[in-house]
């Protein structure tokens, strides 16, 4: 029988993955129908991107879905999954107009945040 020995590199390795995992982010975030900014739809992910990218796809919820609600407008960053809840609950009982003046705050112009953090442009030229 052969026995294996870790080298120091895959230890040092196994720790670090130990590390990303307990600091992953967790993200509430907010969608609007990007044709007239009717819906807002409030959720929690531990991927914005991949969770942004289902929702443009048609494959988040079936609210998001039937409202068309796939424009990314404003998202938060918490350390774990807990605060994240609790944060998409506290929200989800807002106010329609506390709501729009939180988002106004950091996005005043509602500008779809996925295509900015990725620097999308529709082809043909810029909005």
């Amino acid at each position: 029988m052969i026995s294996v020995i870790p080298s120091e590199v895959e230890e040092s390795r196994r720790k670090s993955e130990k590390v990303v995992m307990r600091y992953q982010n967790y993200f509430v975030y907010v969608l609007t129908n990007a044709d007239r900014n009717t819906v807002l739809y409030i959720g929690v992910t531990n991927s914005l991107e991949r969770r942004a990218s289902e929702h443009s796809l048609g494959l988040g919820s079936a609210f998001a879905r039937r409202s068309n609600a796939h424009k990314l407008i404003y998202f938060e960053a918490y350390p774990d999954p807990t605060s994240a809840i609790a944060r998409e609950k506290q929200l989800k009982r807002w106010n329609r107009a506390k709501k729009e003046a939180l988002i106004t705050r950091r996005n005043p112009e509602w500008r779809d945040l996925f295509n900015v953090m990725y620097a999308l442009q529709p082809i043909g030229g810029t909005r």
